[in-house]
């Protein structure tokens, strides 16, 4: 009968590629949704007609445990009738102006470039 001896070693065991992989997660998710707010909020300023900054003020990045970061208008009262999913845009003639909504599109399809970004210094991380 042969034998021999396995002495597991590198980043896999002892740990160094999930500490790895979760600080890589961690700042995809920040840097996604902070591009996120500044999107919406450069729309913003294109599209609002007569800004208070009020609703502006609003708009921030909230963390959700084991979900994505969400960019938010806080909850402003009129959010929806400005995105245009309210009620009330059926019945005037303000449709909305779709900010998040657009800007949710453009960062879907850019999300995979700009994770690929940080990768490299990740990866060096687990060597």
């Amino acid at each position: 009968m042969v034998e021999f001896n396995v002495h597991p070693h590198g980043p896999v065991f002892d740990g160094r590629a999930s500490v790895a992989v979760r600080a890589y997660e961690a700042e995809v998710r920040y840097r996604l949704a902070e591009t996120g707010k500044d999107m919406v909020l450069q729309m913003l300023g294109e599209v609002l007609q007569n800004p208070t900054g009020y609703y502006e003020s609003r708009v921030r990045v909230e963390g959700r445990p084991g979900m994505v970061d969400v960019v938010t208008d806080g909850g402003v009262i009129y959010g929806p009738w400005l995105e245009g999913t309210s009620s009330r845009n059926d019945t005037t003639r303000f449709k909305g102006y779709a900010t998040f909504r657009t800007v949710r599109e453009k960062l879907n399809s850019g999300a995979v470039d700009l994770a690929l970004r940080f990768l490299p210094s990740y990866l060096g991380r687990m060597n």
